[in-house]
């Protein structure tokens, strides 16, 4: 069974992105997965400073933040899910302060290829392009750091609590943990 590691990056608990996660979590730990959750937008976590000083101090991050305990999470996990809803078009800052940093992993020289990656995102417009925002980036930095993304749920038209429900994001979301 995989380790996975689930990124999340909305503040907004029991919203529609976090409905999603719980659903996935729920179906991956029911097929045996070990799951580990970081809701970023509770963490406290800044932005990466483009250092080049990645490992020196023996943390991912030499700023020490929040990041520094996610980061050992995600060199073990065999999976990594980021969960997030769109913000204005893009990645909410909250959850990109840690793509950011997943960049002390490369400048740090650890051994991350291989790894999975999956996305899950909803947004309030209907008009799918939306999610490019968030889509493009992930897979771009997935495909950097040599991951195989292994799938996307991806869900428009979403933007009240409890507006998930009208749709099949959540089977989506619990579909997508067999696909890992």
């Amino acid at each position: 069974m995989s380790k996975i590691v689930v990124i999340t990056g909305s503040p907004r608990k029991g919203g529609n992105s976090f409905a999603m996660t719980e659903a996935f979590i729920k179906a991956a730990e029911e097929q045996g997965h070990s799951v580990t959750r970081f809701d970023a937008a509770f963490m406290t976590l800044g932005g990466c400073h483009a250092c080049q000083t990645c490992y020196s101090t023996g943390k991912a991050c030499t700023f020490d933040d929040d990041f520094n305990a996610v980061a050992p999470v995600v060199l073990e996990a065999d999976v990594v899910v980021f969960s997030t809803p769109v913000y204005w078009y893009s990645i909410p800052a909250q959850i990109k302060c840690v793509i950011d940093k997943l960049y002390s992993l490369v400048v740090g020289g650890k051994d991350i290829a291989g790894k999975k990656c999956a996305i899950i995102a909803c947004c309030e417009e209907e008009d799918m392009t939306v999610l490019d925002g968030v889509r493009v980036p992930i897979e771009r930095s997935a495909a950097l750091m040599k991951w195989k993304m292994a799938g996307e749920v991806l869900i428009p038209g979403v933007l009240e609590v409890g507006d998930i429900d009208r749709t099949d994001g959540c089977r989506q979301a619990a579909e997508l943990a067999a696909k890992l």
